[in-house]
């Protein structure tokens, strides 16, 4: 693997898009015209697309048929003719597409594009395509089907490893979504195409591919053991398919941060870096074309500030003219492309193209990783994709910043741990938790928040009696009257803890007065207690992140003592900091994630001044920090240094 590859340098990143040809889509390999295929990489390559990501269709480059009598199959064939004696005909391949893909491959380099190579593409925008041969079978499972995969992936790798245009090997498209297995057969496949990946080409990453996975035992695809297996994993958060992403508008704060949410949760749990491989609006019937320009810009800038290393945008070409499926059934796959039918670009893509130019411009080869504040924990017996989400969020509106990781996994270091959300009776190891209230006797701060779990022991550290717990036939509300701005809200948590504090200190009650946020030390550090699963509900709610929220604050004063090596504070929730340390400087990317603009003050630690201004309108100096203006859904980039 090269060590500066972009896909797996920290700090590095990348722009492009998903490609099908303009003409034809999904049959631009049968239909190969390449007036048509290089007049298309030149209109994105002079856009400003960086990387393509392009996808070899499974039965066009290994065409089999299985011919047979009524006993049983005979052989292999392409239609009725045998196979070729070559070493492309030994694998199934077809060496007219082979070519073609060299063809395609040159074009990309002479205008300077690289390639992400999607290689098992039989999944492809809700269609299936294998070669006739391997109809109705599981492609996962079969062992028919995995030998001939492998045949497939080896043959293509050691054709084109060599090419200065592919960047890295991508397992294919969704793969996940080709057939059913349970976790121990995809991983058992995964590894198959990563080995015969790397028997031929051990120069470049291995991208994933997949998306949707989730970090529990029980998931057939979890996100440790694409982690465990390949070099790259993948986020393709598009709000419309995405549990809970939907809620709100594409252009505010909850919806912009679900890439940048989904991909540090990947990468944090799976120990590898994340890209944002697919990304879109899913065409006008979402946004304006205005609005989802201002989408991606905020995508873009959050992506990179966290270090996803990538975006790529879905689709190139509008398709809609097409009649094959799958752009017959489905109307999202018609109006998604970075340039309309008549070859005009759309404004996202002018984005894309001023967003890969600023990054080239900048004087740093690659970005610091951001600080962290606290790890998140996420358990077995909770919606972890929901919780993670609104923890992430809630955290960047209170100025903070979090990783993720899962409860079986070794403790990460940190002052400040999240166990949000805890349900059921198996949500972290015995022998992991109390390493957890060990760390907490040693300084560290915990705070549990409660969604029907169990933990053990609880009441001595916790400082308070669970005295009955019951279901609730109603919403409560509670009132945070202990801490600073005395954030009162809403809730629908469907059970109820009468809880006594024995020496816990009460922060937060219930209208009966019934406590329910409350805080104890434990040695040196302290465990703050939540009774309610606030951040599922404000996940579920759709608008909840939006002024006049006001939940944020409970994390702001949780995080307080641990953001002390903050150069900059904010009072605005809908501005999200990341800080940066280089040397004695700090890089500060502040985002406007609300779709109105935005003036306001951030506060600088005494010794510090800025010295440069990198991105957006530099602000003006006060006596205690400065004022920022922001544009909607747009940002500011500045450089502080100690006086």
């Amino acid at each position: 693997m090269t060590d500066m590859n972009p896909l797996t340098t920290q700090g590095t990143f990348v722009v492009g898009c998903n490609y099908w040809s303009s003409h034809a889509g999904t049959a631009m390999w049968k239909d190969w015209r390449r007036d048509v295929v290089a007049d298309d990489l030149r209109k994105l390559a002079e856009a400003g697309v960086q990387v393509l990501r392009v996808f070899p269709l499974w039965p066009d480059f290994q065409p089999l048929t299985q011919l047979g009598t009524g006993s049983g199959p005979v052989e292999f064939r392409h239609g009725e003719d045998p196979l070729p004696d070559t070493l492309a005909g030994q694998a199934g391949m077809s060496d007219a597409m082979l070519e073609r893909f060299g063809e395609f491959a040159d074009l990309a380099a002479q205008h300077g594009l690289k390639l992400i190579v999607g290689l098992i593409t039989g999944w492809m925008s809700g269609r299936l395509f294998v070669p006739p041969a391997l109809e109705g079978r599981n492609v996962l499972t079969d062992p028919v089907a995995v030998l001939w995969e492998t045949r497939f992936v080896k043959h293509f790798v050691r054709c084109f490893r060599n090419h200065t245009a592919v960047l890295a090997w991508d397992l294919g498209n969704e793969c996940n979504c080709m057939a059913q297995a349970n976790r121990e057969q995809f991983w058992v496949w995964t590894s198959a195409i990563v080995n015969a990946i790397r028997a031929e080409d051990q120069s470049r990453p291995i991208v994933s591919g997949m998306h949707s996975l989730l970090p529990g035992p029980n998931t057939p695809w979890r996100i440790q053991d694409q982690g465990e297996l390949t070099d790259v994993l993948t986020a393709h958060p598009y709000p419309y398919f995405t549990p809970y992403c939907d809620n709100d508008p594409i252009n505010t704060m909850r919806t912009e941060l679900h890439s940048t949410a989904e991909s540090r949760m990947y990468a944090d749990i799976g120990g590898k870096p994340c890209l944002v491989e697919e990304i879109g609006t899913l065409g006008p019937m979402v946004a304006t074309e205005k609005i989802a320009a201002d989408f991606i810009r905020v995508a873009m800038l959050s992506a990179w500030a966290h270090d996803c290393h990538g975006l790529l945008w879905w689709c190139a070409f509008e398709l809609g003219h097409l009649s094959h499926a799958p752009y017959d059934w489905d109307a999202y796959e018609r109006e998604l492309g970075l340039f309309h039918h008549d070859g005009s670009p759309k404004p996202v893509l002018g984005e894309i193209g001023r967003f890969g130019q600023f990054i080239k411009s900048l004087p740093i080869p690659s970005l610091p990783l951001r600080k962290t504040e606290a790890v998140c924990i996420l358990s077995e017996g909770q919606d972890q994709w929901a919780v993670a989400y609104s923890s992430f969020v809630l955290a960047k509106q209170a100025g903070f910043d979090i990783e993720f990781q899962y409860a079986d996994q070794p403790l990460k270091d940190a002052s400040f741990y999240l166990l949000p959300c805890i349900s059921g009776g198996r949500i972290i190891y015995r022998r992991r938790w109390l390493e957890l209230l060990d760390r907490v006797k040693a300084g560290a701060t915990l705070y549990v928040s409660h969604d029907n779990g169990m933990l053990s022991p609880l009441n001595e550290p916790f400082g308070i009696d669970v005295v009955t717990r019951s279901r609730r036939a109603d919403a409560t509300t509670v009132t945070i009257n202990g801490i600073h701005g005395a954030p009162a809200f809403i809730t629908n948590a469907p059970f109820r803890l009468r809880v006594a504090a024995t020496r816990a200190e009460v922060l937060g009650r219930e209208v009966d007065g019934n406590p329910v946020f409350t805080r104890a030390t434990w040695g040196k550090g302290a465990i703050y207690f939540l009774s309610v699963p606030i951040e599922k509900e404000l996940t579920q709610t759709p608008g909840s992140f939006d002024p006049p929220q006001t939940v944020w604050q409970i994390y702001r004063h949780m995080a307080q003592p641990f953001m002390a090596d903050r150069v900059v504070s904010k009072e605005h929730p809908q501005i999200g900091i990341t800080e940066h340390t280089l040397g004695d400087r700090r890089i500060v990317i502040l985002i406007n994630y609300s779709p109105e603009p935005v003036t306001t003050n951030i506060t600088l630690a005494p010794g510090w001044k800025l010295e440069a201004s990198w991105y957006g309108a530099t602000p003006a100096l006060l006596a205690t920090g400065m004022s920022c203006e922001f544009p909607p859904n747009d940002a500011v980039v500045i450089v502080v240094v100690r006086q």
